[in-house]
């Protein structure tokens, strides 16, 4: 297709064949999580660090930054997925590319911001902490949900979406990756760490702006439906829809689960290198090896999905993390145990992160299916919604229970102290995996051969009605 701007198309009765995503769109798309992740990673893993080591802030108030800030940002994807969806003036460059266009620079800005040490009291340290990494967390929203619910505007193919989902997930793990390892080796090269973090910071800010433009220009919305003019009765009913929407309502539980147990292992790995395996230098290899095995099990995940299932897949993750990390509570005692079983976490970690963003572009089908109503942007932003619950618990809870069992920054640290950041490493987030497999399990009743008669269904329903999708062609 050539055209540059949206336009009804004049079809048959029958609606279109796919059009086919190429390879090097599925890359750019990888390549943008590949961004958001040196944008947003630094936060989840170094923030709570960088305010109790450097901005010297108590680490209970600092888990309350994030536990306020997260709650905060939860509100604002909901707001910014309803925005997305009563878009109308929706030009050539389509209807969710330009927000990843226009909010790197802001974005890259406020992280930058979020890691400065202002010189302040400590009363004004705690202010600037809950300023800077609110205005960032509500800047990602506009950027992220619009990159994360533009996948059904893509393709309807639900390999295809599979396949994005896989993509996704590796530029995720691979910004993920990168920024594990090379976060602190530029950090520690500082004589003052303060320092070090700004530096490092806005290596990796300035390198995620150029990534989210890259994918911005490579790639494409082809399926975006026009809706009629949005009232507050409309939205209500939008919202209301939600509940309505049981896999999807399930999904977030899991991801409620699942995303704070990982989350919490990103930021409590720091610690557990310095005061348990006493050794802080560590990290990156750390990151290379545990997060490196990521990308093993992104690459079975298709594989598997054919053979099992989607859910099964994604159970069958839980329980690879869930005996990793019980098992690892008891028997790692040396930095080279502890990665192996690691890789063993963070491999089956990798099933169920992949399938999060298969799963709910089906939910945005199951919707459609059962209310009448397609709603990308609010369904993504529901789903991110729990996901900022988990990211708001994974930033609270450590600084909490290290604030409890008496942590000192950079101090010998007591038997307490070394008992509450193993328990962090390992029991709660596989007890959180373990949970996981029983919600899945028992709860998440769409099968794969179920989605396919939905979608088959849901084109019945408009070859009947008549109701013909816009066709947008994004301009490059």
């Amino acid at each position: 297709m050539a055209q540059n701007e949206a336009r009804q198309l004049d079809l048959p009765a029958a609606a279109p064949d796919p059009e086919k995503i190429t390879l090097k769109e599925k890359i750019a798309y990888g390549i943008g999580d590949v961004g958001n992740n040196f944008l947003f990673d630094l936060g989840q893993i170094y923030l709570l660090k960088f305010y109790t080591d450097s901005l010297g802030i108590p680490s209970t108030i600092a888990g309350l930054v994030f536990l306020i800030t997260k709650i905060w940002d939860a509100f604002a994807d909901i707001s910014v997925g309803t925005w997305i969806d009563n878009r109308k003036n929706i030009g050539p460059k389509g209807k969710f590319r330009p927000f990843i266009l226009y909010a790197a620079i802001p974005l890259a800005l406020m992280d930058i911001a979020s890691f400065i040490n202002p010189g302040f009291s400590l009363t004004g340290k705690i202010v600037w902490a809950f300023a800077t990494y609110m205005i960032f967390s509500t800047v990602y929203s506009i950027s992220n949900v619009p990159f994360g619910s533009m996948v059904p505007a893509m393709t309807k193919d639900p390999h295809e979406r599979a396949q994005l989902a896989s993509f996704r997930q590796a530029g995720s793990n691979l910004g993920l990756l990168i920024s594990t390892v090379g976060f602190m080796p530029i950090v520690l090269m500082m004589n003052n760490k303060t320092t070090g973090y700004l530096m490092a910071v806005a290596i990796f800010s300035v390198m995620g702006v150029f990534l989210q433009w890259y994918s911005y220009k490579n790639i494409n919305e082809r399926y975006v439906e026009a809706k009629p003019k949005a009232t507050k009765d409309s939205i209500k009913a939008g919202l209301k829809n939600i509940f309505k929407n049981t896999p999807l309502l399930i999904l977030c539980t899991a991801n409620l689960l699942t995303f704070t147990a990982f989350s919490v292992k990103l930021a409590v790995q720091v610690y557990y290198a310095q005061y348990v395996l006493k050794d802080v230098s560590i990290v990156p290899y750390m990151g290379f090896f545990s997060i490196g095995s990521v990308f093993v099990g992104v690459a079975l995940v298709p594989y598997l999905v054919k053979k099992i299932g989607k859910k099964g897949t994604f159970i069958l993750g839980a329980a690879i993390w869930t005996a990793a990390d019980l098992i690892a509570y008891m028997v790692a005692k040396d930095a080279v145990v502890f990665m192996i079983f690691a890789c063993f976490a963070f491999f089956g970690s990798a099933f169920i992160n992949s399938l999060n963003w298969a799963l709910v572009s089906d939910a945005v089908e199951y919707g459609e299916w059962k209310t009448g109503s397609r709603s990308e942007g609010v369904v993504y932003s529901f789903f991110t919604f729990f996901r900022k619950l988990s990211q708001a618990l994974a930033g609270f809870i450590p600084g909490l229970v290290l604030g409890l069992v008496g942590y000192v920054p950079n101090a010998q640290q007591s038997a307490k102290v070394i008992a509450g950041i193993k328990d962090l490493m390992f029991i709660y987030p596989g007890l959180l995996a373990f949970i996981t497999i029983i919600v899945m399990g028992l709860f998440y009743k769409l099968s794969d051969d179920r989605f396919n008669e939905i979608v088959a269904e849901l084109g019945k329903r408009k070859k009947f009605t008549g109701n013909r999708p816009v066709v947008v062609e994004t301009g490059k």
